[in-house]
């Protein structure tokens, strides 16, 4: 019986054991889920981290960017307004200035022949007139041509018109006030006279 007893208690104590292995073995296949899910977890985290970072980063660049080429913009327009106010100014401060130049040119005009060309004050207004032209040439200011040319509305005024055979369609025969371009743009049209 005393067998039969500590038969039973081995029996018992192997149940135990293992029993109490599986719940060991459950236990750790449990710690390794919560090991493996808490891996998971921060990778996740991580991950989620790097597409907020990362989508940051493009926002970033995105107004960089924009920034960059609103500034570029600016700066090209900002260029472009003062090339435009200066000429601007040069074509209004030379509009001025040619009411100067045609009295000094009908002075010149209205003497020539009349008065000795070493006549100081004579000589002193053709060397003004002349000093006059060689500075609006300096600043790219140039005549209109008119007289014999084919008559153009963006250069020419017509302010009077003549049927003659001997010139041709449209050509300019007289010119009464010379006009004036600076870079392309008309400062003063040319008043002139058209045959035909």
């Amino acid at each position: 019986m005393e067998e039969m007893k500590k038969d039973e208690n081995l029996e018992t104590q192997e149940a135990v054991v293992e029993e109490t292995v599986e719940t060991v073995e459950e236990a750790a296949e449990t710690v390794e889920a919560a090991e493996v899910l808490e891996e998971a977890e921060v990778v996740d985290e991580t991950a989620e981290k790097i597409a907020k970072l990362e989508q940051q980063a493009a926002d970033n660049l995105d107004k960089y960017q924009r920034t960059l080429a609103e500034f570029d913009n600016f700066r090209k327009r900002t260029v472009k307004e003062k090339a435009g106010m200066y000429d601007d100014g040069v074509r209004s401060t030379v509009e001025k200035l040619l009411n100067v130049i045609d009295n000094l040119e009908r002075a010149v005009a209205v003497q020539e022949g009349k008065v000795d060309e070493n006549d100081a004050f004579f000589k002193g207004v053709k060397m003004t007139l002349t000093q006059f032209q060689e500075v609006l040439r300096g600043i790219g200011v140039e005549e209109i041509k008119a007289l014999g040319e084919k008559f153009d509305p963006n250069l020419h005024a017509a302010v009077a018109h003549e049927d003659d055979e001997n010139y041709g369609e449209n050509e300019v025969v007289l010119e009464m006030l010379k006009g004036y371009k600076y870079k392309d743009k008309v400062i003063r049209h040319s008043m002139v006279k058209v045959a035909n």
